[in-house]
């Protein structure tokens, strides 16, 4: 079956539309979202006085608030919208938990294991 030109680009302006439209209701869940926290961190319980733009990014106010290794729970709410906003469906989190970063001091131990299950991977090269 010999597919024209024209369908082809009809098929991917209908998907450039598609995701056109998916990308501005997540620039809408972001928006909001921004203004929920924004609203949250202008509380009474709150000593952080409100930035100037008006505007709080969710990751400083959690890693301010959470010691490291933990996830506030505002910031499961920021994760929860953002996903459900993409797939389009409520989703729930289970666990999350902060990573270390690579400026970091690594545990020796745990390095050492992955590189021995790395090393335990070795491809032979084919030919």
């Amino acid at each position: 079956m010999a597919v024209s030109a024209k369908d082809l680009i009809q098929a991917f302006t209908e998907r450039q539309l598609a995701i056109e439209g998916q990308l501005s209701e997540l620039a809408g869940a972001i928006k909001a979202l921004q203004a929920r926290m924004a609203e949250l961190s202008q509380s009474p319980a709150s000593s952080r006085a409100p930035s100037s733009a008006g505007e709080v990014k969710a990751t400083d106010v959690a890693m301010k608030e959470a010691g490291h290794g933990e996830v506030t729970p505002e910031i499961l709410a920021v994760i929860a919208a953002a996903v459900t906003a993409f797939l389009g469906k409520k989703v729930r989190i289970r666990s999350a938990k902060m990573l270390q970063s690579h400026n970091e001091v690594v545990n020796p131990w745990a390095q050492q294991g992955r590189v021995l299950i790395h090393a335990s991977h070795h491809l032979r090269g084919r030919g």
